[in-house]
């Protein structure tokens, strides 16, 4: 197991100073131009981590409001279910939870 945590860090390493070669050789200065004219000098290696990070931003941003709404749906059905469970158990009884309805969407 150890073997194989060490290799997973050697190819992560590789990767890394495979990328940040990439990003060495890669300094020279594009333009990118806007609409009416406008343009704008950047290093390219600059400019390609600007986009790798906005794009990680916008992937996380929509997990997140997926993860938020599937909370909110987790709250509500467990407030059903202590309801359902509550009503239905007589005094003293150990609650029996219903049986998991077919989730379709």
């Amino acid at each position: 197991m150890k073997f194989l945590r060490f290799l997973a860090w050697v190819f992560r390493m590789g990767l890394f100073l495979l990328l940040l070669a990439f990003a060495l050789k890669n300094t020279d200065a594009v333009t990118l131009r806007f609409f009416l004219d406008r343009s704008w000098q950047v290093p390219l290696n600059l400019l390609l981590l600007g986009f790798l990070v906005l794009g990680a931003a916008l992937g996380l941003l929509a997990a997140m409001s997926r993860l938020f709404r599937e909370r909110r749906e987790i709250v509500a059905l467990r407030r059903e279910l202590r309801a359902l469970s509550a009503a239905a158990a007589p005094a003293g009884a150990e609650p029996v939870p219903p049986a998991p309805a077919d989730a379709a969407g």
